[in-house]
């Protein structure tokens, strides 16, 4: 047994999938699956259940998986001593690319230029495997949209930015006419959004931002992350209610429009795990702040120029 058939093993626990651990890991589908029987049979006890469209631990495996995770992270501990690296390492960030656009190159850019010794390792997640991986120790700071979930209480949160909502629909859409969209027009229309078990915080911020307008937002097509979200756009004649960092993604097909009046905006959050903050989270974060300031001062001063020309 080697380290790597561990990695493969809490990747698969942890995804509930082989599909979704093989795309992490880089591997295909089937040279995973061997990788596990292999494991299975060198410990003579099967891991998980295989059903049609999940996999379960068993109770071999979930112990395996607890302890599988300790060796992995003690062995990490242990070449970070090695080469010096214990204040440094690595920083695991969780993002959502439709809240970071516009701040995150940038971002990434600086924090590497002054601390070059961490390496930082990206992952684009959903909100749930966000908090499901920091809470299993697999990422050391989550950018994403809070809600009071258990998930959430093991992180301590930081305001980063807040985001206006804007209007986002197919240029051929009879909305899209409109320089500014009054939130009542879209009574009754469809919306395209994220996928509600992966991304509830969505869901319950859209209702909570049309209810002064006396409607529930009606689902429309439903997608697994931003780039899917404006390919479903693209496709049909749903709109969207998105964060105004979207906006640079747009393919020239798709529009958006500010509301009036304006939607709350969305705020979005750094969370750090309380029990083992990573050193260098904060500094991360202090450079998403200072990113985020100087990206709503251009948007200002943007919407002043457009301003000045169209009055």
């Amino acid at each position: 047994m080697e380290l790597r058939h561990l990695r493969y093993f809490t990747a698969v626990a942890a995804e509930g999938s082989f599909n979704r651990a093989a795309q992490r890991l880089h591997l295909t589908q089937p040279a995973l699956s061997r990788q596990i029987r292999d494991l299975e049979e060198e410990l003579g006890v099967p891991l998980f259940v295989r059903g049609n469209n999940a996999i379960t631990l068993t109770a071999a495996g979930e112990i395996f998986f607890e302890e599988a995770r300790e060796i992995l992270a003690r062995a990490t501990h242990a070449v970070e001593r090695v080469r010096g690296e214990a204040g440094g390492g690595t920083l695991r960030v969780g993002y959502a690319p439709s809240l970071t656009a516009g701040i995150l190159p940038a971002v990434l850019e600086k924090f590497c230029g002054q601390t070059q010794r961490v390496r930082v390792e990206l992952a684009d997640l959903s909100t749930v495997e966000m908090l499901e991986q920091a809470g299993q120790g697999r990422l050391d700071l989550v950018l994403t949209v809070r809600l009071d979930r258990p998930g959430e209480r093991a992180l301590q949160w930081t305001e980063v930015r807040r985001l206006p909502l804007v209007a986002v629909m197919p240029r051929t859409h009879p909305l899209a006419r409109l320089r500014r969209i009054p939130p009542q027009r879209l009574k009754g229309e469809a919306f395209a959004g994220y996928a509600r078990a992966e991304y509830p915080e969505f869901w319950v911020q859209l209702r909570a931002a049309f209810k002064p307008f006396g409607f529930v937002p009606r689902a429309g097509v439903m997608a697994d992350g931003i780039s899917s979200l404006l390919a479903a756009l693209q496709a049909g004649q749903d709109v969207a209610a998105l964060p105004v960092s979207v906006t640079p993604l747009l393919p020239p097909s798709l529009v958006f429009r500010a509301f009036s009046p304006a939607l709350p905006p969305i705020s979005v959050v750094a969370g750090v795990p309380t029990a083992q903050p990573h050193p260098y989270a904060e500094k991360f974060i202090a450079l998403l702040r200072e990113a985020a300031r100087g990206a709503a001062v251009k948007s200002r001063e943007s919407r002043v120029e457009r301003q000045t020309a169209e009055g």
